[in-house]
């Protein structure tokens, strides 16, 4: 494993795999993913050479949001295992020379957390209502909500409790937002932190990081959108409040109190660079989600804007770049790519939607592939998501009945939501589930498609030219080549619909250089050693929607 990964600014650097534990391996054939299967995948993992892993939410939760509706932050959920199971995958993994990586969320409970039963109990006014946002309606009987503020997942924002009041929840009504200016909630997700810290763990991804505080005045939105445009002089009434910046101080001091260093990334959707960046102040979280790179089309232009604006406000801040093409919330990049390609698409709830576009396949994975390269190569961190080293496309006919994600409800049945992209993996081309869940197990709870039998893991495992080849191989030459990781980035001159970049090293020897050809033919490359590249090279032209790493 990565040297490099034993250091104090391992997250400068590091390549992080998400996993979304229903849909990563079961071990005990009740068709969901479980902490016993991800250690039994451990060595995929260390073969693939990546330096940390994300676990999504693996706490008790009645999961009305896949387990973002949590509700005891110190303990396993028992479908997925048990604490001392928790416990052993961090060693094993910390023995593979894997960081990990947890999620914790702090924007909002699950309404069967203690703290928000206890505040049901006791009443209007109560301190234990404090805890949470509760107001008295509007109207004449306080039978409208406090606001017009709307859920991210459709419908108003409220629910009305059976004594009057309505609470707070920018997500489903089973996710109550907390009030981040009550010390007792500071206080009880500082001993969360505290207790995964001094059980090993090595940093947390931060849910919702843009969200924890609200105008307190409780404005109308009127139709007011997020992001907001750039230059704007006013802040949205409840995402990228500026009192949220003092929450992540307080954080970053206990993150400090470890060594070696724990780490944060946040998930912040502010549309907005130097908004972005200003999370990442040295006081301030480690890292962030670059949203923009992910939600960027496959065009030179739009892609080479965002890289460069990135590097420049993450610089501003001596912060790391952080490259992601994917995760639990978005459609693969695989059928993303496979469509038509316009400009940066904020679909609903930030998410990227092609519904109802023809897809090429095919096209969407070689250029997945080619983006995978380019993103592995530049300044920073890089993030996958399971899945994504096999080139697992969306999986877009998910039965009706058999959708699971809130979205799909609170929409009224017009949005499928994000069951596409958590589909349990394959890891066997034979087998009824693909190698998910022991022989005779359960039903996997999301349907499988069958033409991910050629892509399951055993099926590319060694294969020559296939995308888990390409990515072992990858991420092998980047814990090599000293040039990669963190450091700068410098463009070099190159044909129209080419990006072309070298990655400065010590001085001697020959050079490294990425080159992605978007166009539609074959294009020239400098002279030198080609060290890999995401499709087959012709006549040492390099065809359309590939990207080579050489040494020039």
């Amino acid at each position: 494993m990565n040297g490099r990964n034993a250091g104090n600014d391992w997250w400068r650097h590091a390549v992080v795999y998400q996993i979304y534990p229903r849909s990563f391996a079961d071990a005990n054939g009740d068709g969901v993913g479980d902490v016993a299967g991800m250690r039994s995948k451990i060595p995929h993992l260390a073969a693939l050479g990546v330096d940390a892993i994300w676990i999504s939410p693996w706490y008790p939760s009645p999961m009305k949001d896949a387990g973002y509706d949590v509700s005891d932050y110190r303990d396993i959920e028992p479908v997925f295992g048990t604490l001392p199971e928790a416990d052993a995958l961090i060693a094993e993994a910390h023995a593979a020379g894997i960081k990990v990586i947890i999620d914790i969320v702090p924007n909002h409970t699950s309404d069967q957390h203690v703290l928000f039963q206890q505040a049901l109990a006791a009443g209007p006014g109560s301190p234990e209502r404090d805890l949470f946002v509760f107001r008295d309606g509007r109207g004449t009987a306080g039978e409208l909500p406090p606001n017009d503020w709307q859920s991210t997942f459709g419908g108003p924002a409220w629910t009305r409790v059976s004594d009057g009041q309505w609470y707070l929840h920018l997500f489903t009504p089973e996710q109550p937002d907390v009030n981040w200016r009550n010390q007792a909630i500071k206080d009880e997700f500082a001993k969360t932190l505290r207790f995964w810290f001094d059980r090993g763990i090595d940093g947390f991804r931060i849910d919702v990081a843009h969200g924890l505080e609200k105008d307190w005045n409780l404005p109308d939105l009127k139709g007011l959108l997020f992001p907001l445009d750039e230059g704007v002089e006013y802040d949205h009434p409840h995402w990228d409040q500026p009192a949220v910046h003092d929450i992540f101080r307080e954080w970053r001091a206990i993150a400090d109190e470890y060594q070696p260093s724990r780490a944060f990334c946040g998930e912040i959707w502010v549309g907005r660079p130097h908004r972005l960046a200003a999370y990442l102040r040295p006081d301030e979280l480690h890292t962030a989600f670059n949203f923009e790179f992910l939600m960027a089309p496959w065009l030179p232009d739009q892609l080479r804007a965002v890289i460069d604006s990135t590097i420049a406000n993450h610089a501003a801040v001596g912060a790391p770049a952080t490259w992601v093409l994917g995760n639990h919330d978005v459609m693969r990049p695989v059928s993303r790519y496979a469509r038509e390609q316009v400009g940066l698409v904020h679909g609903a709830r930030n998410l990227i939607h092609f519904e109802g576009i023809p897809a090429d396949v095919e096209l969407g994975r070689r250029r997945a592939r080619a983006a995978a390269l380019l993103m592995f190569g530049l300044p920073g961190s890089s993030y996958v998501y399971e899945g994504e080293e096999l080139g697992l496309p969306e999986a877009e006919d998910i039965p009706a009945d058999q959708l699971q994600d809130p979205v799909w409800a609170m929409s009224g049945h017009t949005d499928k939501g994000r069951d596409g992209c958590r589909v349990p993996l394959p890891w066997t081309s034979e087998g009824y589930d693909y190698g998910f869940s022991p022989e005779g197990g359960a039903a996997p709870w999301l349907p499988q498609p069958a033409e991910w039998a050629e892509l399951a893991a055993d099926a590319q495992a060694g294969l020559p030219g296939s995308t888990l080849t390409l990515y072992r191989d990858a991420l092998a030459l980047r814990r090599q080549l000293p040039e990669l990781g963190d450091g700068t980035l410098t463009w070099l001159d190159a044909p129209a619909q080419v990006l072309a970049y070298t990655r400065p090293g010590d001085g001697g020897g020959a050079e490294f250089q990425s080159w992605t050809n978007f166009g539609s033919e074959p294009v020239e490359l400098a002279a030198g050693e080609v060290l890999i590249s995401s499709g087959d090279l012709v006549d040492g032209l390099l065809p359309s929607d590939t990207t080579v790493w050489l040494k020039a």
